[in-house]
């Protein structure tokens, strides 16, 4: 039986591997549009900084264990990857910026971790040291699955689901479901407890994002429904377009215009009143033939 649980707690060890793998590599596109752009845009570090923070310590809870390989294998990428992202924002972002994260790291990274490490080496040891660390893992833990009500707060309070993405909250979820049975079947508290926690807060955020996604489509539709009704522009454009395809006419094209008109006429006249007279057509077609800017006006 213990052989059968121990197949299932490596299962779902690994699917908690390839689900913390996604949720790690999440924030790359952030981190590539701060390397386009050559800024940190607003972007706040804490996230990574913590996120570093918890992998040394559960790094450091599963040397301290004998059966949680798996649990080494993902924090040692997450720790890895996370040292990236700090890296880069301290090397994009501003000069405030920067001190601020050097702040966290020296207080949470330097300080907080090299704390913890002295005082369970020096005062406890063995399976107490342990389960003192575990305490302390599953303490940061619950803190950090509770950060995301900060997010729902604001779902709710804006009726806007932008700054909550839909698929970081699965994936969440889906990580929090497998570590829970990872440690469940390994009967380890510290690895099952918070996940709980984090499994609660992430079904919490995939309803506010159906509920709330479905409200917004809903208004940007009725919003959307006066704008159909504009034929009546369209046609207006498309009239002031036609006429500005039509060439200008110079002050001096128009002159020979109204000089041809007025020969023209002229020389019909002139045929009506002498039809005995047989210079009339001559004269007519040489008056015609005569003018200078013709084909300039026929060509424009």
């Amino acid at each position: 039986m213990a052989g059968i649980s121990g197949h299932w707690a490596f299962a779902f060890g690994v699917l908690g591997n390839i689900v913390s793998f996604i949720v790690f590599l999440s924030p790359i596109p952030t981190f590539y549009r701060i390397y386009k752009k050559k800024s940190t845009e607003g972007y706040q570090s804490i996230p990574y900084v913590i996120a570093l923070f918890s992998c040394m310590l559960w790094m450091y809870y599963a040397f301290l264990k004998t059966n949680v390989t798996l649990l080494i294998t993902i924090n040692s990428f997450g720790l890895f990857i996370e040292t990236i992202y700090v890296g880069v924002y301290l090397f994009y972002a501003p000069k405030k910026a920067k001190v601020y994260t050097v702040k966290m790291l020296l207080l949470t990274v330097v300080g907080g971790f090299g704390a913890i490490i002295l005082v369970t080496q020096f005062l406890f040891k063995g399976v107490v040291r342990g389960q003192i660390v575990g305490w302390i893992c599953l303490v940061f833990s619950l803190c950090v699955f509770v950060a995301p009500l900060g997010i729902v707060r604001k779902v709710i309070k804006t009726k806007s689901v932008e700054y909550m993405p839909l698929l970081l909250s699965v994936f969440l979820t889906l990580s929090a479901v497998m570590w829970f049975f990872y440690g469940l079947l390994l009967k380890d508290i510290n690895i099952a407890a918070p996940n709980v926690l984090g499994f609660i807060f992430g079904i919490l955020q995939i309803v506010l994002y159906a509920i709330y996604s479905k409200k917004e489509r809903a208004v940007l539709k009725e919003q959307k429904l006066p704008e159909i009704q504009k034929p009546a522009v369209i046609v207006e454009d498309e009239n002031t377009n036609a006429n500005k395809k039509l060439p200008e006419l110079t002050q001096e094209q128009i002159i020979d215009i109204v000089k041809l008109g007025l020969l023209v006429c002229a020389d019909k006249v002139h045929v009506a009143t002498c039809p005995n007279d047989t210079n009339c057509g001559v004269k007519a077609t040489n008056n015609v033939e005569n003018i200078p800017k013709l084909q300039t006006v026929e060509a424009n």
